[in-house]
């Protein structure tokens, strides 16, 4: 920091005398800036007659509550009458950004927020154009916009302090959150004219900068891009989906990573805690982590704001996959050190609480190699186990999305089930009465394609409840089929116990049967689901000998078939009832009936030949090898049907399917931002004295 500025800082108490063109004894005991305010909001000029007046206006620490509260009190006409002198005052903020005395430009930025969250904070009838009239003024606007936003970037580009841009990354955050429709918020109009993208990839490939500044940038960046995503070309959205830096989409990838390894971890020190026994681990699991409490919903909604990043990247730019994948080592916990930068609360930079708390065990899986898409895997396990409340099933749903999007990508398939590259990932399991809550310390190191399945699997396993969650099953075997299609396409071999798989399938065919009226009831159509389900079955049968490991592995399929049919026959029956009746379901109902045609031939084909081989042996029961001799015996006598599209499926696109999920849950989160960055002033003396030290 220069001499001069030193100087300023010390004298800035000073500035009364400069400023002041009269005064009471009254008015003495008000701080000086709120005065000029008081001036600015009853229509004068202060800065009348005094040349020196804005030099030393900003070297006056700003009364951001004070000037909001003005805002409060003033009706939207009276704010059209003070529009000239708003317009000025922003005008020579923006204009104070070149300054390079930095206690004017802090200053300028604080008050530039201020003016923007109390001018948002009316009711206009028109939010974009009264907002820009009055802030800035339509005849001005693009100008002064074009060079705030050159000034911005010259401050994230050049040498300035880091706690200095921070302040300027959060400064365009206010901006973003504007509105709580961010596509109605028409000051991001001048950020997609004049782009801060590159400023923002600058500092996620700089290691030094992004360790400080990376959760912001991909904060803003991630905000960026949900401005008016369905109804024009948004240019952050072309150059995030064509960016080729790999030191930026590493960079992106390890703030997304540290994010979410915080999260895992406080679970991890809370799930430790409760192991002493049944009762405590039931307790402390109802107690912390699946009754709503407000610490636990607010943690997974910082956390939506993680997931959208995640899924912007994944979903736009085929390049992110090389990072989701990239491998390393931690040695200690991934948290960002600590800097001299302001401590807002953001998901992406603060530190876990309690990490005093990491256990030993915790401590050596950390020395394992990992990268994001592990990290990832055991969050999903994490939050896929309660999803009753909206907060977290909205969470799950953005996880499934997510986890969609990487299955049916090629060559995330193709690093997920190489044998050369294998993870251990810790997935956590839902508690249920039946057994303890479990984390598996000596999780074996396989393929990521493992993980993911074994996830699908008690997602399925662990969800057959009252409030049943349709939507995320459909999205869970929309995964699981998108795994066996590469599988089938590429002839992959995978070493995978695919028997859990089946018996989760038929255990979840059983539960839909046994719900049958009051799934009705709520959800009209449960036979998409079990066509879903039968259709699986069906690729294994189908095309099981070109990926399934071994012949025993399919000879296994026919036994668990054979073995299970009785849910097989009343799946049958029950769809060919409603294939007569006049419903709604009477089309699915007929499909289903038609996708289940080579599951009752197998049996059909199959019982009658267990049955008379063991009344020739005189053997009430058969063990399983026995009925899967009988079921390689007669293999070649045996005629299935040749069923179409099983190994294709409907491509993910989020719009227009999913234009309402991400449109509410893009609105919770700029509400969630915007209260973040709401106590700025707070930490104003804290950002002076950070770039007074450097």
């Amino acid at each position: 920091m220069s001499q001069e500025a030193t100087t300023d800082l010390k004298r800035t108490h000073g500035h009364a005398a400069l400023l002041r063109k009269g005064s009471s004894n009254k008015m003495a005991l008000k701080e000086k800036i709120v005065q000029i305010y008081e001036a600015f909001f009853q229509g004068e000029d202060p800065s009348s007659g005094n040349p020196n007046f804005w030099d030393e206006f900003f070297l006056l620490k700003p009364n951001i509550p004070y000037i909001e509260s003005e805002f409060d009190k003033v009706s939207g006409e009276g704010l059209m009458m003070l529009k000239e002198n708003l317009n000025a005052l922003f005008y020579r903020a923006v204009e104070s950004l070149k300054e390079d005395n930095t206690i004017r430009v802090v200053n300028a930025i604080y008050t530039m927020a201020a003016l923007v969250r109390g001018v948002c904070r009316k009711n206009f009838g028109d939010f974009g154009f009264d907002v820009i009239n009055i802030l800035i003024g339509f005849d001005a606007a693009e100008t002064v916009m074009q060079e705030l936003v050159e000034n911005l970037n010259q401050i994230l580009n050049g040498e300035y302090p880091t706690a200095l841009k921070q302040q300027v990354l959060r400064f365009i955050m206010v901006l973003a959150t504007a509105a709580d429709n961010i596509s109605l918020n028409t000051l991001l109009e001048y950020l997609m004219i004049n782009s801060v993208f590159e400023s923002l990839i600058q500092i996620l490939g700089d290691v030094n900068l992004r360790q400080m500044l990376g959760g912001d940038a991909v904060q803003v960046l991630t905000l960026l891009v949900q401005y008016r995503k369905y109804e024009s070309a948004n240019p952050y959205i072309v150059k995030l989906s064509i960016l080729d830096d790999e030191l930026a989409l590493t960079g992106y990838a390890q703030v997304v990573l540290g994010a979410l390894s915080d999260f895992n971890r406080e679970y991890h020190c809370h799930s430790t805690e409760a192991q002493a026994g049944w009762f405590s681990a039931f307790a402390s699991m109802v107690g912390n982590m699946f009754v709503p409490d407000e610490k636990h919903i607010s943690a997974v909604r910082a956390n939506d704001l993680v997931l959208l990043a995640l899924y912007e990247a994944i979903h736009l730019n085929r390049n992110f996959i090389t990072a989701l994948t990239h491998t390393h080592t931690p040695s200690t916990p991934t948290t960002p050190p600590s800097s001299p930068t302001v401590p807002v609360s953001n998901p992406l930079n603060d530190p876990a609480p309690e990490l005093h708390k990491i256990d030993k065990a915790l401590l050596e899986q950390s020395s394992h190699p990992t990268n994001l898409l592990v990290t990832f895997l055991e969050y999903s396990s994490i939050m896929m186990q309660d999803t009753k409340d909206e907060t977290k099933h909205s969470n799950a749903k953005l996880c499934l999305v997510i986890l969609t999007c990487i299955a049916e990508d090629q060559y995330a398939n193709s690093l997920m089930h190489d044998v050369n590259i294998n993870f251990r990932v810790t997935l956590h399991r839902m508690p249920m009465r039946h057994r303890k809550m479990k984390v598996e310390k000596d999780t074996p190191s396989r393929p990521l394609v493992c993980a993911l399945l074994d996830l699908m699997v008690e997602f399925t396993m662990s969800h057959m409840m009252k409030s049943f969650p349709l939507e995320l099953y459909n999205r869970c075997l929309g995964i699981i089929q998108r795994v066996l299609c590469y599988q089938k396409k590429c002839r992959v071999r995978l070493q995978y116990p695919w028997k859990e798989l089946w018996t989760a399938l038929i255990n979840l065919l059983k539960y839909l049967l046994s719900n049958e009226s009051n799934l009705l009831k709520k959800h009209n159509n449960i036979f998409h689901l079990s066509s879903k389900v039968v259709n699986i079955f069906n690729l294994f049968i189908t095309y099981g000998d070109t990926f399934l490991p071994n012949p025993n592995s399919y000879d296994e399929l026919y036994y668990e078939i054979i073995r299970m049919h009785q849910v097989f026959d009343n799946l049958y029956s029950m769809a060919l009832r409603y294939t007569t009746s006049d419903g709604e379901s009477k089309e699915s109902a007929a499909r289903l009936t038609n996708h289940l045609v080579n599951v009752k031939a197998i049996i059909n084909h199959f019982s009658p030949k267990v049955d008379s081989w063991a009344a020739a042996n005189q053997l009430s029961s058969l063990t399983e090898e026995q009925v899967l001799d009988v079921v390689r015996a007669n293999y070649d006598s045996l005629t299935l049907k040749l069923q179409d599209s099983l190994d294709q499926y409907e491509r993910y696109s989020e719009k227009p399917r999913e234009n309402a999920f991400f449109t509410n849950l893009v609105r919770a989160v700029v509400m969630d931002v915007r209260k973040s960055v709401s106590n700025l002033s707070q930490y104003h003396q804290h950002v002076l004295q950070s770039v007074s030290e450097m």
